[in-house]
């Protein structure tokens, strides 16, 4: 991508130049840097203008001071240290500035209508005299107040890009700004700059605190200590702590923000005294908690100690002539262990059941259903995330639900409809993929449990723990509080299955079984040396070997897992080849450049946060089918749904031909692809890699380092996570 433009020499200012921007050849919404096609006074052919700004339309004028400098891959280019442009004036101008997509419902052929039927007056029609816009054919009510709306939108957004812009801050989120602020954005930001931290996606403290900076907040503001307080511990949760230490919490406040000891002391009695934040001992330290996570951790620990204190509300079953029954219509026998949790399961209020592949948890969670379906108890089956709930759905024959459509959620708090007051309609509560549940999720479950209600949760316990904060399925089963079934022998279809046998080795911590060189086998592993090797072969593997071997489809069917985000063999380097090798641009096809990426169409893409306006959530995998320059809207199919996203929504999607192996918890994919290197060994852990393998339904393929997997396969070190949840439930000494 381009750089900003460096500054040039005073002296260098010795020309000036002004004309209509022809063509938008460029522009990079984080730093303004634009290249500009501009038909300028004075000269007969286009010129190549190049410097940074706000915003830029096809149609503006733009003003520029600068020099003519000879690029030896573009050739002569007018470099403009100042550049500004204003909205234009002639009839040219207008129809360029309204064809060139920045009001949604125009494009190039109503762009012309419009300057032919209106003149220079059209801007001054659509603000004040819209109902005008009917005159023309094809415009009727609905799209006349679209263009409207869209105009309206459009002016506030270039505002706010030029405020930002005026604080040397990036204008890639001045769409999402507007759609959070409103109107008055501009002065919510002014008012307090650090609630953007806090309420945008994709803006941090340090650009808030830049702001803040240039409107005059001081440095040592308490203000700004309180926000930076604040900022660090919603750091800590996106790491999964519930709670930081308070000394640690200070010393990681007192980092980012620089300032002395005593100021921020003095922030956190505020914000402490104003309960924005709360401080607690347990076991016998100081802890400091978001409130949310506090009472999320109380009402998940008062709840599940009171159901596994109380007796089975089931109806009465003779469990012997139960199982036979359930074995005759499954066709499938359970195994005394199977059994044995059957039984306890049928006996219990709350329970956990956990193991890892091939075990037989389905199989179990089946006959656990028929029976209590045969005794018209009303069961609901949740996970957390879309692919889970199919899954479960397919393995179930019954109805299953994300969490968030189960709970009902509010799209516009984010709040969930069912609650105390508003309880399921069930008596049996299923959750799968436990793991992945987090404090806050867990506890919104448990407020909407009927006061009758039994629970039954499902999970593996040496997968990664959830992205969001806590380790809930850990604690409750390290409490030993709640009944556990752990299934620990792998049945024998599932034994033919190197994916599931090489996981429980590697769970076990010793090494995967590899087979004979060049026998059959759903699981492989590729030994590579150097990074580059790592990636190319990588690339080779997903683009034509698998395809080709085992009739997969590259870009729907192969997934590559990562350990990490960055560097040579993080998903950020990895999408980037994997695009241009499966899906490369195509001259006749539009893109959209935003955030980073290049959006195309066949892309596939991943969801990075909860939207429940859209209905989709952090990690859904779509790929995009439409993309429409005029209505600046690209479309996603998630499943069978289609949903529309503003260009300046985008930073909610990332590229999914490569994710995380966090990212694909609770999804299973017909073929994994993984690279291993010692690059990545701070993140190298045997849950990462089981967690990883387990993902992949028909094959794995490991390609790298045999040290980096030894590395991994040995490392059974589980990040710390601060949270009180385990004593909470224990009930042990130490909560005050």
């Amino acid at each position: 991508m381009p750089p900003t433009t460096p500054p040039l020499p005073p002296q260098a200012f010795a020309e000036s130049l002004s004309g209509l921007v022809e063509r938008v050849t460029f522009f990079n919404d984080d730093n303004g840097f634009a290249v500009l096609k501009v038909k300028a006074k004075g000269h007969r052919d286009h010129v190549t203008v190049i410097g940074s700004l706000p915003s830029v339309s096809a149609g503006e004028w733009v003003t520029a001071q600068g020099r003519w400098i000879q690029d030896r891959e573009f050739g002569l280019q007018f470099r403009a240290e100042m550049l500004n442009s204003t909205a234009p004036t002639t009839r040219e101008g207008i129809e360029k500035y309204l064809g060139s997509g920045m009001v949604k419902g125009i494009g190039p052929v109503y762009a012309k209508k419009l300057v032919e039927r209106f003149g220079e007056q059209i801007f001054t029609v659509i603000e004040t005299e819209s109902a005008r816009l009917e005159e023309l054919d094809g415009i009727g009510p609905k799209r006349r107040k679209r263009i409207k709306e869209a105009w309206a939108e459009q002016k506030v957004i270039r505002q706010i890009m030029l405020f930002l812009h005026s604080h040397g801050v990036s204008t890639s989120r001045a769409v999402r700004i507007y759609k959070t602020y409103g109107e008055d954005a501009i002065e919510r930001v002014r008012t307090n700059p650090y609630t953007l931290a806090k309420d945008i996606h994709g803006i941090g403290f340090k650009t808030a605190d830049q702001i803040a900076q240039k409107i005059g907040i001081p440095v040592d503001s308490l203000v700004r200590a309180c926000a930076g307080l604040s900022h660090v511990l919603l750091e800590a949760t996106g790491e999964g702590h519930c709670a930081l230490p308070t000394e640690l919490l200070k010393d990681e406040a007192g980092k980012l923000l620089l300032v002395e000891d005593k100021i921020v002391t003095e922030a956190l009695e505020r914000t402490l005294a104003s309960k924005d934040l709360v401080r607690e001992t347990i076991a016998g330290q100081e802890l400091i908690f978001l409130p949310p996570l506090k009472r999320a951790e109380e009402i998940i620990a008062g709840r599940i100690k009171h159901l596994a204190g109380a007796p089975s509300a089931f109806p009465a079953i003779d469990f012997d002539k139960a199982v036979a029954w359930c074995q005759g219509k499954t066709g499938k026998e359970l195994a005394p262990s199977q059994r044995e949790a059957l039984r306890l399961a049928l006996a219990s209020r709350v329970l956990v059941i956990t193991g890892g592949p091939g075990v037989g948890k389905t199989t179990l969670v089946n006959s656990i259903l028929l029976i209590l379906r045969a005794k018209q108890v009303r069961c609901l089956l949740c996970a957390p995330t879309g692919r889970a709930a199919k899954r479960l759905a397919e393995t179930t024959g019954g109805e299953a639900k994300t969490i968030h459509r189960l709970l009902e959620v509010q799209p516009a708090t984010g709040g969930f409809t069912r609650n105390e007051a508003n309880p399921l309609d069930c008596d049996l509560l299923v959750v799968d993929e436990t793991s992945m549940v987090d404090v806050s999720l867990m506890a919104n479950l448990l407020r909407a449990l009927p006061a009758k209600g039994s629970l039954l949760l499902v999970g593996d316990i040496n997968q990664l723990p959830s992205v969001g904060p806590g380790m809930v399925l850990r604690h409750l089963i390290e409490s030993q509080v709640v009944p556990v079934v752990r299934l620990t022998e792998v049945f024998r279809q599932a034994a033919h299955s190197r994916i599931i046998t090489n996981a429980h080795r590697i769970n076990a911590g010793q090494m995967p079984e590899l087979p004979l060189k060049g026998g059959e086998s759903d699981f492989f592993f590729v030994e590579r040396e150097e990074p580059e090797q790592i990636a190319a072969t990588l690339l080779e593997m997903v683009r034509t070997r698998i395809p080709a071997k085992f009739k997969l489809d590259a870009i729907r069917d192969i997934q590559v897992l990562c350990p990490m985000n960055r560097g040579s063999l993080g998903i950020r380097e990895l999408n980037g080849q994997l695009q241009q090798q499966l899906n490369p641009a195509r001259p006749d096809e539009p893109t959209v450049e935003k955030f980073g990426w290049q959006f195309r169409l066949r892309d596939k893409v991943i969801q990075t946060e909860n939207n429940y306006d859209k209905d989709v959530f952090n990690g859904d995998i779509g790929q995009i089918v439409k993309l429409d320059p005029v209505e600046r809207e690209v479309t996603i199919r998630f499943d069978q749904r289609e949903v529309a996203y503003d260009f300046g929504e985008l930073d909610e999607v990332s590229l999914a031909y490569a994710i995380t192996i966090h990212k694909a918890q609770g999804s299973e994919f017909p073929a994994v692809v993984t690279p291993l290197a010692m690059q990545q060994y701070l993140l190298l852990q045997r849950n990462l890699v089981y967690t990883g393998i387990t993902r992949g339904k028909q094959l794995v393929v490991l390609i790298g380092q045999r040290k980096a997997l030894a590395l991994a396969v040995k490392n059974n070190r589980t990040d710390n996570r601060f949270s009180g949840l385990l004593v909470r439930l224990t009930g042990a000494a130490g909560v005050r």
